[in-house]
């Protein structure tokens, strides 16, 4: 057998089949390139879910992890370390907020939202003991914890994992009708993702997210944003609610935050809300350890600048313009997104999501499918407009046959 095959049978002789990648084998990668262990090279438009915005294997953010490495990486939050209250000063400040509850995955961090809104809500609101509400959105995809997969609306998400925790309503996202008629006294937050990117990276109608803000702050219902995927640059700002001049209450964070090299994730909220934490009552070893602050410093210092979400917001322009000339012409119905991010809907006469996937990958491009028909496009944001295009002719390579 090839290297590749032998690394993939021996994956699927001893890992659980929770995945199902592509059949290649990831052996190095720099900036937009991957390349596997038979030596061949492919463009990633992808970027792990946008957790690699800043690209494989960024100087900055390696050199950053390295030089911490021979300090310390680990106190755990028994002592304090010299990297945290940096970590958090820092982040609150990009956000615009007070207080950082740091933490190490995404769906940690949205678990701790939701324990914030509910601790928020008995403590601040006054609502009566066990009877909190959140209110979320169909289709979403926050995590894949049994909290969160109590308020999925995906079957393959939440199938056989009952019994599942109560205290969450499910409206239509982008209904703000839906959304007013579920709120109650006992409602705590909504919780939104700006755009739905496991949904097949959907956009809400224009004028809904401020709408979302408008009626939390009407109801004194807490508005928590989770920017995972669409936050931290990848659509051309430092967040996707800046698109509507909206802030929240509360951004949940992660992915892009520890720039590809460790898992760093962070609620980011006012002191007013986070503060109704006291010692004790929530914790992470590893949440805010040494090592992911250092790198998360240097992925806020990197979107300080600018610049990545000015090159986000131009070759995404760049990119749905191409992508837009594609849809309606039998191949593509569908383009939609924001920013350097994606989601094309292939005509079903042309195979699945996964089927084009993987004819792409011949062409030495790595994309993934979701739901079907759609395939989502995220390159990491340092990739060349060159590169960007030579990914693009592949497609439409892959599209005409």
């Amino acid at each position: 057998m090839s290297a590749t095959e032998t690394a993939i049978a021996s994956a699927e002789a001893h890992s659980a089949h929770n995945y199902h990648p592509l059949p290649v084998v990831v052996a190095s990668a720099e900036g937009a390139w991957m390349t596997d262990v038979e030596g061949r090279r492919y463009l990633d438009l992808l970027a792990g879910y946008s957790a690699l915005n800043f690209g494989h294997g960024n100087r900055r953010l390696i050199d950053a992890a390295r030089a911490q490495l021979e300090r310390v990486t680990l106190t755990s939050r028994a002592f304090h370390h010299d990297r945290f209250a940096d970590f958090c000063t820092e982040l609150a400040a990009l956000c615009g907020m007070e207080m950082v509850l740091p933490m190490n995955t995404g769906a940690e961090a949205v678990e701790t939202a939701v324990k914030t809104a509910r601790k928020w809500g008995y403590r601040v609101k006054g609502v009566p003991d066990g009877m909190a509400k959140i209110i979320v959105a169909s289709d979403n995809f926050h995590g894949r914890t049994t909290t969160i997969i109590s308020f999925s609306t995906d079957p393959e998400a939440r199938a056989d994992y009952g019994p599942y925790t109560p205290g969450f309503e499910i409206v239509p996202y982008g209904d703000l009708t839906a959304l007013r008629e579920a709120m109650t006294e006992n409602t705590v937050a909504v919780l939104i993702e700006p755009i739905q990117g496991e949904a097949g990276v959907l956009v809400p109608p224009a004028g809904y997210l401020p709408g979302v803000r408008e009626l939390t702050r009407e109801r004194n219902v807490l508005f928590i944003a989770d920017e995972i995927q669409s936050g931290l640059g990848r659509t051309g700002k430092t967040f996707a609610l800046e698109h509507e001049g909206v802030v929240p209450d509360m951004y949940v964070l992660g992915k892009a935050l520890g720039g590809g090299v460790v898992p760093v994730s962070a609620v980011v909220s006012s002191a007013d809300i986070l503060g109704v934490f006291k010692p004790g009552e929530h914790g992470s070893t590893f949440g805010g350890n040494p090592l992911a602050c250092a790198v998360a410093l240097e992925v806020i210092a990197m979107l300080r600048t600018g610049e990545y979400q000015e090159r986000a917001a131009e070759l995404g322009d760049h990119l749905h313009r191409e992508l837009g000339l594609l849809a309606g012409g039998g191949a593509v119905e569908t383009v939609r997104g924001r920013g350097l991010w994606a989601g094309v809907d292939i005509a079903p006469a042309l195979g699945t999501g996964r089927e084009i996937s993987e004819r792409l990958m011949e062409e030495r491009v790595l994309v993934k499918d979701t739901h079907g028909s759609t395939i989502r496009i995220a390159p990491p944001l340092v990739i060349s407009k060159e590169d960007l295009d030579w990914g693009l002719d592949r497609l439409r390579t892959v599209l005409s046959r």
